[in-house]
This record gives structure tokens, sequence and C-alpha cells, in this order.
């Protein structure tokens, strides 16, 4: 790789990239300086600012990180709505905290959505998010037990330690590239209690392939396979500026082992796209809201257009969001969130604290 190229790196995941944690006064000063522009309250379940603070997970046989965002005004004797938001690939929570719950509460105190609970936890592998590390997709794996931690122990204790609204209408699943993929995920599972799901550039079908076995090339209904061989750990799933590639063992190498007999049958069964059919996935059962781009650096726009076919073909409604000119970076997630926030509050409204 050129000079040039290594230099780039930092660029290509600029909008990934989380802030450092650190147990100390500077952390605490982070911290301080975030809150201090919120009308709102972070409650720090964390290491990262005076101290660890961090939740014991069983599932994941450690200490893990978690936030959790509660309205300006709070009245812990109101019912609130409540948000579970999963961060992006090579992010940890931190995420939430710099870029996404100053954009809820500015939501909130104009009036665009109810005042609400939001939970950010940790679903890095290592628990910091990193450039070079893989995801967790929030699913249960050979990584660790993702998704009991998520939809088990961060949902129980956010739900018997605040006051969260009981009706699964009330309830969203939401994120952000790996993240709101694995919103959609756990969402078509767990929508005895979950009602709304959107996602900001989620994969949505991780076997997407066209007709010739090739993964980046545009979708197209009539030249359409799907794939079976996870053996090739090079091959490119990314491309950045053109040189710059992400090849798929760094994707999702932690979670699915490539020599794994049963590999096929795992990533099936967590598989948005198939997973609205093997799960019988109904309309009305979901409100479903997707939002990305068509210049995506990931070819995610292939995937996405390729569940909204199927999604469709089943009867299935889902709001769409596509902006020709979007990437897969912190400016498309941002210009798509006024429209997810117009599409979120009317049916978060009936549920607002008080009625």
């Amino acid at each position: 790789m050129t000079i040039a190229r290594w230099l780039a790196v930092p660029l290509l995941l600029c909008f990934l990239l989380p802030r450092p944690a650190a147990a100390s006064w500077w952390g605490a000063h982070k911290l301080h300086r975030v809150t201090s522009q919120l009308q709102g309250t972070i409650v720090d379940y964390t290491h990262n600012h005076d101290g660890d603070h961090r939740l014991w997970s069983n599932a994941l046989c450690q200490k893990r990180d978690l936030y959790v965002y509660l309205p300006p005004c709070f009245d812990p004797n109101q019912q609130y709505p409540f948000m579970l938001w999963l961060h992006g690939f090579a992010q940890d929570e931190q995420s939430f905290l710099y870029d996404v719950a100053p954009q809820l509460e500015k939501a909130i105190l104009c009036g665009a959505l109810p005042p609400m609970i939001v939970a950010a936890p940790d679903g890095s592998l290592s628990g910091e998010g990193h450039y070079t590390s893989a995801g967790s997709f929030f699913v249960n794996s050979d990584a660790g037990r993702f998704e009991d931690y998520t939809m088990g122990e961060v949902w129980n204790f956010v739900v018997q330690n605040f006051p969260v609204r009981t009706e699964r209408e009330a309830h969203v699943l939401a994120g952000v590239s790996m993240g709101g993929g694995a919103a959609y995920n756990l969402a078509i599972k767990y929508r005895d209690r979950i009602g709304t799901v959107f996602g900001i550039f989620p994969p949505l079908n991780t076997r997407w392939l066209d007709c010739h076995g090739r993964y980046m090339s545009n979708f197209d209904p009539e030249c359409w396979g799907w794939r079976t061989d996870f053996s090739r750990r090079f091959e490119v799933v990314g491309r950045f500026y053109g040189v710059i590639t992400i090849r798929v063992h760094r994707v999702i190498g932690a979670v699915y082992d490539r020599k794994d007999p049963d590999i096929l049958a795992k990533v099936i069964r967590e598989n948005p796209a198939e997973m609205i059919t093997n799960l019988d996935l109904k309309d009305g059962e979901l409100a479903m809201y997707v939002g990305y781009g068509g210049r995506d650096q990931f070819n995610l726009d292939a995937q996405i257009q390729s569940f909204l076919y199927l999604a469709r073909c089943r009867g299935l409604t889902i709001t769409e969001d596509f902006d020709p000119r979007g990437k897969h970076d912190k400016a498309t997630a941002m210009k798509l969130m006024p429209n997810i926030i117009a599409w979120l509050g009317p049916r978060l409204a009936p549920y607002a604290p008080g009625r």
C-alpha cells in the first residue's frame, strides 16, 4: 500500500471514529462538555469518564458500557417511549453521546418527537470501537452472545430501572450501518415487544450477489444471485476513493468462521432479507423505515434494494428514503435524520408521557 493510501485510511472511516475512552479527569471533562449542551440527562454506565460504572453482563462474561438518555423535564412518575440505539461498525456507545443524542434532543425540544428514554449499549467486540476490529452485529455468535446481552440484559435493565411504557408500539429499535442491520434483525425476532424499526444504510441482505457472483454490482432483479461461498476472505466488500478496499474477513471474520460447515445456515438465520420469510413477518407487525444513499461505499444500496424488493413482494409496507448522491458517511446520515424524525414522531406521539 502506498503512503497516500495509508494516509487516506483515517479519512475513509472518519464518521465511524469513536472518541477514545478515558477513565480520568479528562474523561469527566468530555462528558460535562457534551451534557452541558443538553437539557436532558445522560446516565453514565461506562468507564469512559470519571470511573468504572459499567454493568456486568452474564451473556458476555464481562463488564459492558451503556448510556441511558433521559429527556428534558424528566419525571420518574410518568412513562416514556423507549428507543434502543445500536451503533455502527468500528464504533462503540460513545458515538451515541456525540452524534445521536443531540439530534434526538433537538427534535424533542421542537416537538417533532415526544420525550423518550434512549439506551445505547456497546456492541463492539472488545469493548472499544476500533478501525481494524470486526463488529458483533449484535447477534449471538462465536464472538459472544450479543443478542442475549442486548435484548435480554440491556432491555431488562432499562425497563426495570426506568419508567418505560409497556406498549410494544412505544418501543423503537434503531441504528446506523451495522447497528441498522442489527435493529432490523432484532425487531423482526422480537416484534412481540418492538413496534417500530428504522435503519440508516443498514446491511439488510448479507447474501447479496448479482447473477455473475459479483458483490459490488448494482441491484437488478433480473440479475440476482445468492452468496453461498464464504471462503473468499479477501473479497472486496467496500471501496473508498477508488483505491482503498475493505475485505470480507475484516467485516465478518470474528462473527462467522469461514471454515464452519454450518456457516451458510447461520448467515441465512441472521439475514433480514430471508428472515422476513423464514419468520413469517406480516404487514402491519412492524413499522419500518430505511434511509440510504446511492453511492454507498459498501454497496449497501444493492443490499437494501434487494431487501425492499423481497419485502414488497410479500406485501410488506416499508418507508424508503433514498439519496442518489448519498454515501456511507456521517454527512448522509445527518441529511437523512430530519425525514426519519418526521416519520417517527407521529408514531410515538400517542405514547408521549401523560397520555
